[in-house]
């Protein structure tokens, strides 16, 4: 069984208590924001999500996508659930009101995504592309384009894409051969095939709007010469209802590892009619928004998986009788004990309640930054949070989906043989997660955009918005009675952070490929860090509230306590490890002649 229960009481914690929610309605527009109103959101979004969307998620992985001639039809009950998605405005949270949004912070926007992809990731694909595409062209569209397609997208009758990869190029998108014509009345004929496309085609939604990475005629060769243009696939007639047929074809669908209840299609554009998005030759600048806000999300499909594998391992280890406890049978009313009672199991269990906590509690707050980027003038503080989530995004999506990929896996080897066969449901996770770490940029890329990206811009000054408060934390706190001894480990492995940073900026000056080599583990050594950050600080909340808690709430604060000093001191040692490999240098990466592979 699949097993879900929206850790809502986690979900307060991290957004009132440790990330101060109230602060948010310091924001401009998000006055009314007040923790009961966020609380009420998350608490109808859990029983939306839990009632309708989990119940479809085995079956539609079971069922798949159906294409013919064309036409994608999605697995029994997507349509029905898409109409009740829509209708009760999930899909418009963190949009603006401008547009017909509800102009909810992004932490519960995120924490909404985190329900929806743990109950139903292929499900959440559609109309998560759709809110990547409407921030694209919020940023650079022109007024009509956002008139026009603007509260569509919002409101779900019509859904977005993203149109980047090609059969012969994906990372390296300056290869790309589509081409866009200008045309007198001022659109242009757009001409080329696109692969990997998510929701490239279904039934769900009346128009589907796709973005699209095109070159000019007069285009410089690379990167530079990529523009970006919004083509429907009906165009839309002047009071905005759709129209014509315009020239765009699904060829096919992809038979997949997993998500197979999402549409990944082949797309055909054939002298279809596109606008331009943003300036010519620009439209890598714009489809970054996109692409910036789907790693985010994408990271997000890594903890919301790693969740219900926890949740459904959980709940099968208490109920599972084998052997009996080293200790002596802690159920001998029983013919055996439950594997829960089992050192091994609970290594497995505790690790992966780690990484979904202390993931949750980064998330959001990288999207509390979000928010100030977003609604701040031209402020210090808007470009520290700016610098903050440029330093974090790759992290985020690259951290999230490998430690979602692991707990998957963790939550199939809590079952057993069970967890291997289809009946349990939690082979399914490791299937459906494991695109996470691929697409939106592999993690590889993700760790190159880090240190070879991040780390340098602007003199180093990103680094600044973590290495700072965490910092002055540990000096803060570092003599705390109740937890003074868990910051001071975290403290020196933040040391080691520091030392694999100077290390990879020195070596880096003088050859490249060092940070290249460097690079993955200095992401996942960064994000432990990051996480021990994260766990250290609810430690510290924990054990001042515990005093006085009542007995539910003592509970809950003595389980956040005990499972950072699992982080503490059985996940975040291994960042002394990285530092190690990371000072290894390139030469044991390119020591083997190619021709020896």
């Amino acid at each position: 069984m699949q097993i879900y229960h929206a850790p809502l009481r986690d979900m307060r914690f991290v957004m009132h208590e440790l990330h101060d929610s109230a602060s948010l309605a310091k924001l401009p527009g998000l006055e009314e924001m007040t923790p009961d109103v966020l609380d009420t959101v998350l608490e109808e979004a859990s029983k939306f999500i839990t009632t309708v969307l989990l119940p479809l998620n085995a079956s539609g992985d079971a069922e798949g996508c159906h294409y013919a001639d064309g036409v994608v039809r999605t697995p029994r009950g997507f349509k029905e659930a898409y109409q009740a998605y829509i209708e009760g405005g999930w899909g418009a949270l963190s949009s603006d009101p401008a547009y017909g949004g509800q102009g909810m912070p992004q932490s519960a926007s995120k924490l909404v995504e985190e329900m929806i992809c743990a109950c139903n990731l292929a499900f959440g694909l559609y109309p998560g592309l759709s809110h990547g595409a409407y921030l694209a062209l919020k940023s650079h569209g022109s007024s009509t384009l956002k008139d026009l397609y603007l509260p569509k997208l919002v409101e779900g009758t019509w859904t977005g894409t993203m149109c980047l990869t090609e059969a012969h190029c994906g990372t390296d998108l300056g290869l790309l051969r589509t081409k866009a014509l200008p045309q007198p009345d001022g659109s242009y004929k757009v001409t080329g095939s696109k692969i990997f496309i998510s929701a490239g085609e279904h039934d769900l939604a009346e128009n589907i709007v796709h973005l699209v990475l095109a070159k000019l005629p007069d285009a410089p060769p690379g990167v530079k010469g990529i523009s970006l243009f919004v083509v429907p696939k009906f165009l839309p007639d002047a009071d905005g209802s759709v129209g014509n047929a315009n020239g765009v074809r699904c060829a096919g669908i992809e038979h997949k590892m997993g998500i197979k209840a999402s549409a990944t299609c082949q797309i055909n554009f054939n002298e279809s009619t596109g606008w331009l998005v943003g300036e010519p030759h620009k439209g890598m600048r714009a489809m970054f928004v996109m692409m910036n806000s789907e790693r985010l999300s994408v990271g997000t499909q890594g903890l919301g998986i790693g969740e219900i594998a926890y949740q459904s391992a959980a709940a099968y280890a208490k109920e599972r009788l084998q052997g009996r406890s080293l200790a002596g049978a802690k159920y001998p009313d029983k013919p055996a004990d439950p594997i829960i009672v089992h050192p091994d199991v609970r290594r497995m269990l505790m690790t992966m309640r780690a990484y979904n906590e202390g993931c949750r509690a980064l998330g959001v707050w990288v999207a509390n930054a979000l928010d100030r980027m977003e609604r701040l003038g031209d402020c210090p503080e808007r470009v520290e949070a700016e610098d903050f989530v440029a330093l974090m995004t790759p992290i985020v999506k690259a951290l999230f989906t490998d430690l979602g990929f692991e707990s998957a896996n963790l939550g199939v080897q809590t079952l057993g043989g069970h967890g291997y066969i289809v009946d349990h449901g939690l082979e399914q996770f490791v299937r459906d997660c494991r695109i996470a770490m691929i697409y939106e940029g592999t993690n590889g890329v993700q760790a190159l955009d880090l240190v070879g990206r991040k780390l340098p811009a602007n003199m180093g000054r990103s680094l600044r918005r973590f290495f700072h408060p965490v910092a002055a934390f540990i000096e803060a706190h570092g003599a705390d009675p109740a937890v003074g001894p868990m910051i001071q480990s975290f403290a020196k492995l933040f040391g080691a952070l520091q030392l694999a940073t100077a290390f990879i900026a020195q070596r880096s000056l003088s050859d490249p490929e060092e940070a290249g080599a460097a690079s993955s583990d200095y992401l996942r050594l960064f994000g432990l860090v990051a996480l021990g950050f994260m766990w250290v600080r609810m430690a510290k909340i924990a054990a001042d509230q515990l005093p006085a808690a009542a007995a539910g709430e003592a509970a809950f604060y003595r389980a956040k306590l005990a499972t950072a000093k699992f982080f503490i001191e059985r996940v975040l040692p291994q960042a002394g490890a990285l530092l190690y490999i990371v000072k290894a240098g390139k030469a044991p990466l390119m020591g083997l002649e190619e021709a020896a592979f």
